[in-house]
Parts: C-alpha cells; structure tokens; sequence
C-alpha cells in the first residue's frame, strides 16, 4: 500500500570512490533494476538516525516508483525501497530514543537514497526498536502492512471491543495482521480467504473464515452477521464496493487499495494511506511478537538480485526480503 507521506528532497552529495556504498535500484525510471555504487548517507538533520540496514522489505509499491508512478523526493540515479530492519550506526544531536548498536526497523521515505542499501538515513520520528523475538528478515517486511493494519483499525474504524467487523482479503500479509490485530482488540473478525488460508487465519483470531472464491459468498458472510456489519475494510483491488452492502447503516468501512466507493445510507469511508510513524510501529511490533505473530515470507534475495526479487513480487507471490549482510 502506498505510503501518504509528504517525500523530502532527495539530497545529493559528492563522494570519493572510497566513500561509496552498494545499493539496489535504477538509472532511469521504468529502468531494469540492478546494483549501484552509491554515495556514502550522511546525516543531514539533527533527528536524522544512520542505520547499518540488515534486511530491507520489496512491495509492489516500489514498482511504482520504478515506473515513476510515485514520486518519493529522488529521482534516479537511486535506490529503491521505503522500509528495512538494521542496526543504528550514528545519530543526529536531536536524537534521544535511540543509541548507536539498537536494533531497529523503519518505514521512511528516502533522504539521500532508498533503503535498498547497505546504509540508510531515516527521520527518528519514522525509527522503531526492533523486538529480540523478531528475525531480521521479518522486521524487514513488517513496518508498511503493521502500520496499515494498525492505522486502519485504530485510526479509519476506531474498532471497539465486542464489536464484528469483516476483512475482505484476509489472506494476504496487510490482511493477516489486520485479523491479528483486531482479534486482539476484543472484536469479533470475519474474514475472507481461500481454503489454503483458513487455519491459519483461525490461529490468528478470525471467528470465521468464508471463502471468496464462492459465488455467494456475501451471502455467507450476510447470515453470520444478519443485522449488518458495523464495521469492514476492503483489501482486495477493486472490490470495496462489493462489501458496501453488507455494512449496516451509520456502519463504517475502509478501504486499502484506493478505490473507495460512494457514502451510502450514512456510512463513514475511509481510504486509507499508511503514514510512517515509528512508536506507532514500536508498539504494533511489540504487540505482534508478544502474539508471536510472523509473517510467512515467499522468498529471500541477496541485495544483487534485487530485480529477480522484485519481479516476484509483482507477480503476486507474497512478501519478498532482501538480505542485504
């Protein structure tokens, strides 16, 4: 999901050969990606934090911004990527929740250079503290769909508990968390899925997992809550207004995938944007590992084949880190 973040100017600076490091990304935009020789980050800000990255997190978001679909603040040459998981190296004066040597992970938008690099620069605002319990490779690819999750449910639903609420698309990473997250609120979830994902969205909470493949499916879902839902998100491309009959009058609905339909019979929308925010994410990490949530990864790459990982994502295979050390 793309973030709604107002992108800073991608600053340049000039570098020596000696003062280079390797990244990932493009020479032009809808270029091939492939390894670049990039200039060495250097903190800018007093709130900057400089960070050793361990593992970096490929959506399809960044598709976008290989296509120049997205404007992030830099233009190529650049490294792609606006999330990864690593290690603080140096800190800007300004800088009082972290130390050099934390263990850490960000959703940011790039200041000199994506987070498809062997360093990267982030705002300490977007920074959270990485919990011991959670791999490299899974905090690389948990900050954009927790923080989607967290702020869908927190901020769009203002989910309460006792109350039913489905997640059409349950079955994807953002979805997963979505059910985890609302189960653990108290609320009673319902999700849509293929037959693959159904025990292991029961695991994560969901009270009933209806399969979208069937023809009547919003029927199914109907019977299991026939007073209306009073609240729902829509995770599948466009298919929000598919679940619009099935929110109750003055219910509410979100939608993560940019489609949001018309208000109908006094039903809030919201079309949700993820915002990086770093003890937003602290906290949601913190929540997940102590639920031992995960995610179930497709595939890791090492960072020179970043465009193999790419592309695999894009072809819709679920979640794809880069192992970048």
């Amino acid at each position: 999901m793309r973030s709604a973040i107002r992108p800073m100017p991608c600053v340049r600076h000039s570098a020596t050969v000696e003062s280079t490091v390797r990244g990932a990304g493009i020479d032009n935009y809808r270029a091939e990606v492939r390894v670049l020789d990039l200039p060495e980050p250097v903190l800018l800000s007093p709130e900057h934090v400089l960070i050793d990255v361990q593992c970096a997190g490929v959506g399809n978001w960044d598709d976008i911004v290989r296509s120049g679909g997205w404007n992030i603040g830099c233009a190529p040459p650049m490294a792609l990527g606006v999330e990864a998981a690593g290690i603080v190296r140096d800190i800007g004066p300004a800088v009082t929740r972290f130390r050099v040597g934390d263990a850490v992970l960000a959703h940011a938008m790039p200041v000199q250079q994506g987070a498809w690099a062997e360093r990267w620069v982030a705002l300490e605002s977007q920074v959270a503290h990485k919990p011991v319990e959670v791999a490299w490779t899974v905090a690389a690819a948990l900050p954009v769909p927790a923080l989607t999750a967290h702020q869908v449910l927190d901020n769009a639903l203002g989910l309460q508990p006792g109350e039913t609420v489905l997640v059409h698309g349950a079955g994807g990473i953002t979805g997963g968390l979505l059910v985890s997250l609302a189960a653990d609120v108290g609320a009673t979830v319902i999700g849509t899925a293929g037959p693959r994902n159904t025990d292991r969205l029961m695991q994560l909470g969901a009270a009933d997992v209806v399969d979208y493949h069937a023809a009547d499916w919003p029927e199914r879902v109907r019977k299991l809550c026939p007073g209306g839902l009073p609240a729902a998100v829509n995770a599948v491309r466009g298919q929000a207004g598919l679940i619009m009959p099935l929110v109750a009058s003055g219910g509410r609905l979100a939608t993560i995938t940019g489609d949001p339909p018309l208000e109908v019979r006094g039903i809030r929308i919201s079309n949700c944007y993820v915002q990086p925010d770093g003890r937003a994410l602290e906290q949601v990490a913190t929540r997940l590992a102590h639920q031992r949530v995960s995610i179930p990864l497709a595939a890791t790459y090492p960072l020179f084949d970043a465009a193999a990982a790419l592309a695999r994502v894009v072809s819709g295979s679920g979640p794809v880190v880069l192992e970048v050390r």
